[in-house]
């Protein structure tokens, strides 16, 4: 397995030059289209076959190995670390290979080339007849989704921060069960005033943690305070912002449920840094399980995800589309699992 295309067979752009036609003549010969002169025609199938070409559906039925594209925001935390693993474990299990590329938030280059286009990827991806894209960023928009289906390239999307089109396939967790579990878990500890520093405030998987969290407070009459409930990015920096805000308040919270790890060990900072100490003073509970959790000092309470089977679900997914097999459905959840360690107690 590699994550380039070196190596591979020409594409259907190389076979375009050699033949000095266009990509998408070339793409209507090899799909059998009868929209192309019958001399232009005899010119690529002889190039086709000069070159050992193989169309993706002859690769595909002779086990030959698929490319496949997968394109994360930024790969600078635990989470997308971990799920990147699981894709390449199970690219490995059955010999396929990634390319993998780097969006920057919001669709934002690194090199500050401006805005990644996606629409233009699609093209590219399509000329090189990649089997399909799997999507772990928030710079992806309808049109960009539109650019691929056009192009009929298969498209699996892990754990959106905004819902995708009910045709596009997601893969993610049970955020909502999640969520109340962690809440469920401080209350059964005695806490009743439990604060959430969640990410973005429009984000699914945010709303659905955070709504399972109300939820085990009304189910117990614990009433939701909204001063309580602070919506921030997914980093370390809102953990220790967020609790300076709560501590802030006239009544302070005994527990906090922070929406990710990076939140949860931005609060530990904070809380070390002003003398703080947990769970002694302040219960914490974090969200993904991911190392941050088990190396934080002290550990960290944390709602597992399974993001490396996340990944390995994604790819598995992507490429039973690839095949044109038929899906259960475009959303698949898997289950989250609290896993309690030594940043939550009683309140003292």
């Amino acid at each position: 397995m590699s994550v380039t295309a070196s190596g591979r067979k020409p594409t259907l752009a190389a076979i375009a030059r050699m033949t000095g036609v266009s990509t998408p003549t070339v793409s209507k010969v090899v799909n059998g289209r009868s929209d192309v002169a019958a001399e232009t025609r005899a010119k690529v199938l002889a190039a086709l076959e000069e070159a050992g070409y193989e169309s993706p559906t002859q690769r595909r039925a002779t086990g030959a190995p698929s490319l496949v594209d997968v394109a994360f925001d930024a790969i600078d935390s635990d989470y997308a670390s971990t799920v990147l693993n699981g894709i390449l474990d199970y690219a490995a299990a059955v010999d396929v290979e990634v390319v993998l590329s780097v969006t920057g938030s919001h669709g934002v280059r690194r090199d500050g080339g401006g805005r990644d286009d996606l629409g233009r990827k699609a093209q590219r991806m399509a000329d090189e007849d990649r089997a399909g894209i799997i999507l772990v960023t928030s710079a992806f928009t309808e049109s960009h989704l539109a650019a691929f289906r056009r192009r009929r390239i298969p498209v699996v999307v892990i754990d959106p921060l905004n819902p995708p089109p009910p045709d596009v396939t997601s893969i993610g967790a049970t955020n909502w069960a999640g969520g109340r579990a962690a809440a469920e878990h401080l209350l059964e500890l005695g806490h009743r005033r439990i604060a959430y520093l969640g990410g973005p405030e429009t984000a699914e998987c945010n709303q659905a943690r955070l709504h399972g969290y109300m939820s085990a407070l009304m189910s117990r009459g614990v009433d939701v305070d909204p001063s309580l409930v602070i919506h921030g990015k997914f980093r370390v920096e809102h953990g220790i912002t967020g609790l300076a805000a709560l501590l802030s308040q006239p009544e302070r919270p005994t527990a906090i449920f922070a929406g990710n790890d990076a939140i949860a060990v931005g609060v530990l900072r904070e809380a070390r840094r002003r003398g703080i100490h947990v769970p002694e003073e302040l219960s914490l509970v974090g969200f993904d399980g991911t190392a941050l959790a088990e190396d934080s000092v002290p550990a960290l309470t944390s709602v597992t995800q399974p993001l490396r089977d996340m990944g390995r679900t994604a790819l598995r997914t992507l490429l039973r589309q690839a095949r044109g097999e038929k899906l259960d459905s475009h959303r698949v959840e898997l289950a989250t699992q609290l896993v309690v360690r030594e940043s939550s107690a009683s309140p003292g």
